[in-house]
C-alpha cells in the first residue's frame, strides 16, 4: 500500500532496532518519508538504516538511551542537524517483563516504568516544539491491550500502558488546537523481541496464547501507523486496536 500523503515528512521512531520499530520505520521510509531510527543498540539500528538506504530510502541511526536526558538531549541535535525538524513521532520503544507483584525485581519494574512512562515523556517533551510548530504532525504512541485488559503477571506493564493510553488521550487537548494529531494504538499478539526474554510459566501461557488466537507480522502493524498519519491533516485516528481477527 502507497500512501503518498508521507512523502517529503521527517519521522522519529523510537525503539527502532528491531521488530515493531523497525518495521515501522521501513513502512514510512517506503513511503518518502525520512526516517530517524533511536535506539541504544547502534549496530542494529545501523542495519535497519543500511536496509532502508538500500530501498531508496532516507534513515539515520542515533543510539539512543530514552530513559537518560543527556542521551534524548543530543539525540535531537542529531535529527535535526540531518534532516530539519520532524513532522511524525512514533513513541514505540518498551519494556515487557512479566512476574508475579509479590516475587518481581524492583530493578525490573524500574526498567518497565522509565523506558514505557518516563522514556516515552521524555522524548515527546523533547520533539513537541518541533510538532507544535508545523501545524500539521503526528505523535503517535504505541500502547498495548493490556492497558484494558488484565493477565496473570503483567500487573506493572499494564499499568504502564494504562498510563500510555491516558498520557495519548489527554494529550490531545494540549497538542490537538496546534495542529498536532495523537494516535494511541494498542495491539494485540504481534511478532516483536518482546517475547523472546520470556521464560517459563509466563513464556508458556504466551505461546499457547499464540497458538490458538494467532499473531500479527510487526509489518501489519506497521501499515496501520503509516495509513494514520497519512490520512487528510483534519482527520485523526486517536485511538486504535489492533488484534489477530482469531484474538479475543
Amino acid at each position: 500500500m502507497t500512501y503518498e500523503n508521507l512523502a517529503g515528512r521527517t519521522a522519529v521512531v523510537t525503539g527502532a532496532a528491531s521488530g515493531i520499530g523497525a518495521a515501522i520505520a521501513h513502512a514510512l521510509a517506503a513511503n518518502g518519508a525520512r526516517v530517524a531510527l533511536l535506539a541504544r543498540r547502534a549496530d542494529r539500528i545501523g542495519e535497519v538504516a543500511s536496509k532502508i538506504e538500500a530501498n531508496g530510502g532516507q534513515a539515520l541511526a542515533v543510539t539512543t538511551d530514552i530513559t537518560s536526558d543527556s542521551s534524548v538531549e543530543a539525540a535531537v541535535s542529531s535529527v535535526h542537524s540531518a534532516f530539519g525538524p520532524v513532522d511524525i513521532l512514533v513513541n514505540n520503544a518498551g519494556v515487557m517483563i512479566p512476574e508475579d507483584i509479590i516475587t518481581a525485581s524492583f530493578d525490573d519494574w524500574r526498567k518497565m516504568i522509565d523506558t514505557n512512562v518516563t522514556g516515552l515523556l521524555r522524548v515527546t517533551r523533547a520533539f513537541t516544539p518541533d510538532l507544535a510548530a508545523e501545524g500539521h504532525a503526528d505523535l503517535v504512541n504505541i500502547s498495548s491491550i493490556g492497558a484494558h485488559e488484565y493477565f496473570k503477571d503483567y500487573a506493572v506493564y499494564g499499568a504502564t500502558k494504562a498510563a500510555v493510553t491516558y498520557l495519548s488521550k489527554s494529550l490531545r487537548a494540549e497538542l490537538g488546537p496546534k495542529g498536532v494529531r495523537v494516535t494511541n494504538i494498542e495491539p494485540g499478539l504481534v511478532e516483536s523481541e518482546l517475547r523472546a526474554g520470556i521464560t517459563g510459566e509466563a513464556g508458556e501461557f504466551l505461546d499457547n496464547w499464540i497458538a490458538k488466537a494467532g499473531i500479527l507480522a510487526a509489518e501489519e502493524l506497521a501499515d496501520v501507523v503509516a495509513y494514520a498519519t497519512s490520512r487528510p491533516a483534519h482527520v485523526n485516528l486517536r485511538q486504535i486496536v489492533a488484534l489477530p481477527t482469531t484474538q479475543y
